[in-house]
């Protein structure tokens, strides 16, 4: 496992990092830029919200380039589009044309992402693909985690908002030399492959694939979907739960914390906590998949955060609220911790081999499309009913994600033995 997800470092794990830890340092600063350009409160989520919008429109088409041009060039064109909007939120003369930088960057995310996705699933072996996944997938949240940090300390150093900015476009860069220029992963794969072939005398080695596959004829995005619509209308359902659960975690913590008088200070540090927890479990969630089946993380991970959302609900009143709040925090944070990877390891189960691209990019767009969803549902529910409301609701939400993966896992994911 070692050797292959080394060759992999420069290409994937790389790149992912350097991207995520530019994005990690721009997300904070949106709003604040949005609102010096004249966006009230209201205005500027709406601007922040165009990150995760041009995402979820990213997902198909970014599907689409991937089996026409390939994973290597997609995610290259993906960061020079990067720098497009990157550009474009230095330059901003008004509120409208940032809205279309921070819209590009996450149209940009969802190709990047995809192909990363893509050719992670016709190369890693099957017995250690959820390590491998989990480790992209822990990759992406460490950038995450450190971008803003780093946003932090470039702030204190330069004056004005845009020093973020310029380092989302450094690290932009970085990665399109990477994936261009970069050791070429599927070239080693291609020649121990062939090596194979010829030890066996001509005969099935039984190695997975690697390399170019050969493909007769592409469905296309559309017939794609059409064609998997059984396991998208179902695993692709609960995938969507889990992204839900996923969104409203991030929702409700800092709401929830507010809510109950806390300071800012200490809502940072409960949700800096959580987050360190969900960061640490992130390498765990594979080991368990791998070792003994997709769904003995899926389920436990839906579970405590079904708990950790109903048990809050109930808490908001009390007078040890902020011990209670601090308590679901974590506990809401390891079920987050427990089910990293498993949407682009369930996702690469279920992609058809020869051409994964199109069939991932309706995956993504339906898992994408819950974590849109959930932050407007918990605003809708809260302002007609309450915010502990909210949270009762997003648990039953996990609840019946649960249901759904005991019930659907096992029907489309085989048994993986590692």
């Amino acid at each position: 496992m070692a050797s292959v997800l080394g060759r992999f470092a420069p290409m994937i794990y790389g790149p992912t990092l350097l991207f995520a830890l530019g994005e990690g340092a721009v997300i904070p600063l949106i709003p604040v830029i949005a609102e010096r350009l004249g966006a009230d409160i209201a205005l500027a989520a709406v601007v922040v919200s165009a990150l995760t919008v041009g995402q979820l429109v990213g997902n198909l088409p970014a599907g689409a380039a991937v089996a026409r041009i390939g994973e290597r060039l997609t995610m290259a064109s993906a960061g020079a589009l990067v720098l497009v909007g990157t550009a474009a939120a230095l330059w901003a003369p008004n509120l409208a044309v940032f809205a279309v930088a921070v819209f590009l960057i996450g149209l940009s995310a969802a190709a990047f992402g995809l192909a990363r996705h893509a050719f992670m699933t016709t190369r890693v072996p099957i017995h250690f693909r959820a390590r491998a996944l989990s480790l992209l997938g822990g990759t992406f949240r460490l950038g995450i985690f450190i971008g803003p940090f780093v946003s932090a300390a470039l702030l204190a150093i330069f004056p004005g908002e845009t020093a973020p900015i310029w380092f989302l476009g450094v690290c932009t860069l970085g990665v399109i030399l990477l994936v261009l220029f970069g050791p070429d992963p599927e070239k080693g794969l291609a020649a121990e492959a062939a090596e194979q072939r010829v030890s066996s005398d001509g005969e099935d080695s039984g190695e997975p694939v690697t390399g170019s596959i050969p493909v007769s004829e592409r469905a296309g995005v559309f017939r794609t979907m059409w064609q998997y619509r059984r396991v998208l209308s179902r695993l692709g359902v609960a995938a969507a739960s889990l992204s839900a659960a996923r969104a409203a975690r991030q929702a409700i913590l800092p709401l929830w914390g507010l809510s109950i008088g806390l300071d800012g200070q200490t809502i940072a540090l409960v949700v800096g906590i959580s987050g360190a927890i969900d960061f640490a479990l992130f390498y765990a969630s594979g080991q368990v998949m791998d070792r003994f089946g997709r769904l003995w993380a899926a389920l436990p991970a839906m579970i405590l955060m079904a708990g950790g959302f109903l048990a809050l609900s109930v808490t908001h009143d009390l007078g040890t609220a902020p011990m209670w709040f601090a308590m679901f925090a974590a506990v809401l944070g390891v079920g987050n911790g427990l089910s990293s990877g498993i949407l682009l390891t369930l996702g690469a189960d279920v992609a058809p081999r020869d051409d994964p691209a199109p069939f991932l990019g309706s995956w993504r767009t339906l898992s994408d499309a819950g974590g849109a969803a959930a932050p407007l549902l918990v605003s809708a529910i809260t302002a007609v009913f309450s915010l502990s409301w909210a949270a009762g609701a997003m648990g039953l939400v996990a609840l019946l994600g649960a249901g759904a993966f005991l019930r659907w896992v096992p029907m489309f994911v085989p048994r993986v033995k590692a």
